[in-house]
């Protein structure tokens, strides 16, 4: 990669984040639909693999907090960026988006108890709207 040209390496970074978004959206949106389906009584928020799926990429964010390390896409796109001569950011994916676009700064350990919140009700869901297996 080190041969990479600086407009694939941008090119890369905006992939990456797009694609980080994306998981970021189906993780905190996954909360409420299940919730919301459970009660509606859709039957795909009861399938296994999509909620271990949700639970496990939580219980990953929540664990790389707790670590105080930054999400594998988040380094990997701001290594892209700076191999582009973009600008880079040093805190993490939701830290610098939420206080980009909902003008919304904290220290790091409230993304750590947000995370570990967001985990936590996750898990829950396992109880309150169990998946099933086919």
């Amino acid at each position: 990669m080190d041969t990479l040209p600086p407009t694939a390496a941008a090119a890369l970074a905006d992939a990456i984040l797009v694609l980080h978004a994306a998981i970021a959206a189906c993780v905190v949106l996954g909360l409420p639909l299940v919730l919301l389906g459970g009660w509606r009584g859709w039957r795909w928020v009861r399938n296994l693999p999509l909620r271990l799926t949700h639970l496990l990429l939580m219980l990953y964010i929540a664990g790389q907090a707790w670590l105080g390390r930054l999400c594998p896409l988040t380094v990997w796109e701001q290594d892209l960026r700076r191999r582009a001569g973009q600008a880079a950011y040093a805190e993490s994916f939701i830290e610098h988006w939420l206080s980009r676009l909902l003008f919304f700064e904290a220290p790091w350990w409230v993304f750590v108890a947000a995370y570990t919140g967001f985990a936590v009700a996750v898990a829950l869901t396992w109880w309150m709207v169990p998946p099933r297996r086919r």
